[in-house]
């Protein structure tokens, strides 16, 4: 049986048919959920192995991004999710809006639901940055979504607030913990500036994981390369897979194994 993917959804996702779609294509079985149906029980996280939140603006982003929906998770569904959690056979994934919402709710970078420790805040740009970026993952890093890939690799950005940002003892915690996956690259370094780090992010920090790995979070969009027609010089490419895929599979294969 395909493992089963939990796609969240709220007022504002617009991210979450591209997010199922890489899972299904990776050999999984997408579902679209909105919170409220998690929220009312007609639907139960126990019955999946990997629960995503997509891109987008949740709630249009009122207040901060992702704030609204980190607190109705835990308003609302906080047992159920540290329950979900606190299993070995599942798996995490936030990316852009979603990443902004494990930051809120305290699953990341410590899986400390209800404390958060860290913010993604407005790009140094003080603009929206929408475009493709580098990539490089760290080896140090035991990410499950992450591993065997070797960077640099592209994938697309699209957001205002993505500036990681943090106080200097919870980013030597988390540096000290190899709790970063990806990092922002340039020429197959680390980037040392704009525009190559496109926000500000202390540490080039792309993405980060908790300690277990199985909880991940990034503001790049994987699920926007997984055809490699989905690069804009896919036909000059040398690239055997969109490199957002492995990604969705690198999942799919820890809870098939789990």
């Amino acid at each position: 049986m395909k493992p089963r993917i939990c796609v969240l959804r709220a007022d504002g996702t617009n991210c979450d048919a591209e997010t199922a779609y890489a899972f299904d294509k990776a050999g999984g079985q997408a579902e679209l959920v909105h919170v409220n149906e998690l929220r009312t029980k007609a639907r139960n996280l126990r019955d999946y192995q990997i629960l995503a939140i997509p891109g987008g603006f949740s709630y249009g982003d009122d207040i901060a991004s992702g704030k609204i929906l980190a607190v109705e998770l835990i308003s609302y569904l906080r047992s159920e999710i540290e329950e979900f959690v606190g299993r070995s056979d599942t798996l995490v994934i936030g990316i852009c809006n979603g990443f902004q919402v494990l930051v809120r709710t305290g699953l990341l970078p410590f899986r400390n639901m209800g404390n958060m420790q860290a913010t993604l805040t407005a790009n140094d740009s003080g603009r929206f940055e929408c475009r493709w970026v580098s990539l490089l993952p760290e080896l140090a890093s035991n990410c499950v979504f992450t591993k065997n890939i070797e960077g640099p690799i592209e994938l697309q950005i699209a957001h205002g607030e993505g500036k990681f940002f943090t106080d200097d003892v919870t980013l030597g915690q988390i540096e000290a913990n190899h709790l970063v996956a990806l990092r922002y690259a340039e020429d197959y370094k680390i980037a040392q500036s704009y525009p190559a780090n496109p926000n500000g992010s202390l540490n080039n920090i792309a993405g980060i994981c908790d300690q277990t790995g199985r909880i991940f979070g990034l503001m790049p969009h994987p699920e926007r390369f997984v055809e490699l027609t989905q690069h804009p010089n896919w036909r000059r490419s040398t690239t055997a897979q969109p490199q957002g895929l492995q990604i969705f599979q690198n999942a799919i294969s820890f809870t098939e194994g789990a």
